[in-house]
């Protein structure tokens, strides 16, 4: 991000205004409170706190979310994630669409506020995600569209889907030392460890995606831009098909879709 949006997005913050606002009275000097809050989010970014915690909340899919600690910052890509599911989705029928990991919640509730006829579950481990999860989808008005679900993967699902989407945890474990500094220290680990070769959980998606889809229904996992060839084999093998890996915008393999035979 360039260091002067950066800085118009934190003074804005600190001045509880749209950066709008900024523009049209750009020669308001600030008070002395003003100016002691706007030098206390400067100093807490340059510190290493990412940008979204320190104004807790992001822009995603044109819809506002709470960010902290408790979940994954929501990334571009998963914006594109939800353009591979939204542009694949019927919207003249009811369908079931399952939310894997949903963390912050962004793929569920985008799912619920575009897709009005679908019927959406959302599932994480980790019961303070999910408690932020619902508070974005109250936030978003969607939050009678959505169940949340405490459960590690399918763990406690019931029924069959047409859609299952996830952003499931994909870096190598030899690989997190690497990350940025703020995505080290301020994101949960549990949301990037993705095992030894970095699939350990989509294997574990997977293992199961068959028992979970509907005739005809489909799958769409985020990937390591590496992975594509592994995880097509992967979906092959557990017997869907019209598998393939698509790019996102910077070119890179970033999506493996797959759909269960009808």
């Amino acid at each position: 991000m360039q260091p002067r949006l950066e800085a118009e997005i934190l003074l804005a913050h600190a001045l509880d205004v749209d950066r709008l606002y900024l523009y049209l009275a750009p020669d308001k000097p600030l008070s002395s409170d003003e100016r002691t809050r706007y030098r206390g989010v400067v100093k807490q970014r340059h510190s290493g706190t990412p940008l979204q915690h320190v104004v807790g909340e992001v822009g995603f899919y044109g819809l506002r979310f709470r960010v902290a600690r408790e979940a994954l910052i929501p990334r571009a890509e998963t914006e594109e994630l939800l353009d591979q599911v939204i542009k694949r989705a019927p919207r003249d029928r009811e369908i079931r669409c399952l939310d894997l990991g949903t963390g912050t919640g962004v793929i569920a509730v985008c799912m619920a506020r575009y897709l009005p006829l679908a019927q959406v579950t959302a599932v994480d481990v980790s019961l303070a995600a999910l408690q932020m999860a619902r508070e974005n989808a109250t936030l978003n008005e969607v939050g009678d569209r959505i169940e949340f679900l405490e459960s590690n993967w399918f763990a406690h699902v019931d029924g069959k889907f047409d859609f299952i989407a996830s952003n499931p945890p994909y870096i190598r474990s030899d690989e997190l030392a690497q990350l940025p500094r703020e995505v080290r220290e301020h994101e949960p680990t549990v949301a990037l460890d993705g095992g030894s070769d970095g699939l350990e959980k989509v294997h574990a998606i997977a293992a199961q995606l068959r028992e979970y889809l509907q005739p005809n229904g489909v799958v769409l996992l985020e990937i390591g831009h590496d992975q594509g060839p592994r995880v097509k084999k992967m979906l092959e093998n557990i017997g869907l098909v019209g598998v393939s890996i698509e790019r996102d915008m910077a070119g890179k393999d970033r999506f493996a879709v797959g759909r269960c035979p009808s």
